[in-house]
């Protein structure tokens, strides 16, 4: 009785941690980075509640749920870290296992497209190079983690699907920076 509380407790729990971590990443693409360092900070308080809640249950701490959501966690870190231009914080400094943390780490790369993409919307392409490597950094060390998918919780995977992202990201960096320099030609032209 006493362990399905825990369980359900840290469900309930690890849900909340992915919301929180969700509107935390949302937060830092409208650049509101105190609020997301207030939602980070919360994100976290609740990955060590579970922590606690489920201390001595390795059987259900390693179900799954506890790990989704410290990845979630991991995610909202490493992008406010890209974003911020803070140091990017390791495992034990937030407080999460490896394979969530490296996962997390992918998923924000891959969420660097989005604040790529809404910044050349804005005509604003002072970081797409800059964020561009960060996102190369990522994969490159990703790339090389030849670990099972058991001890990864589907890295490989993950890091394939960043290969796409950071590709057509690329690509769609490429023609945006091209056709601004037409479109800067052809001023120049016509300004003559």
């Amino acid at each position: 009785r006493a362990k399905h509380e825990r369980r359900e407790q840290a469900i309930r729990v690890s849900r909340e941690v992915v919301r929180t971590s969700a509107n935390a990443i949302r937060a830092i693409h409208r650049n509101e980075l105190d609020e997301a360092r207030e939602l980070i900070g919360a994100a976290g308080a609740l990955v060590r509640e579970t922590q606690q809640t489920l201390e001595g249950h390795p059987d259900l701490y390693f179900t799954g749920y506890t790990q989704d959501a410290q990845k979630e966690y991991a995610e909202a870190c490493a992008v406010f870290a890209f974003i911020a231009r803070t140091e990017l914080p390791l495992p034990a400094d937030i407080g999460v296992e490896t394979p969530s943390y490296l996962n997390g780490l992918a998923e924000a790369a891959s969420e660097l497209r989005r604040y790529i993409l809404d910044s050349l919307r804005r005509d604003d392409d002072s970081r797409a190079e800059e964020l561009m490597r960060y996102m190369d950094d990522v994969y490159n060390i990703l790339v090389v983690m030849d670990f099972p998918d058991a001890l990864t919780s589907g890295l490989r995977r993950t890091t394939d699907q960043l290969r796409g992202v950071l590709e057509r990201t690329r690509g769609d960096l490429t023609m945006t920076m091209r056709q601004r320099r037409l479109e800067r030609l052809l001023s120049d032209r016509s300004d003559a």
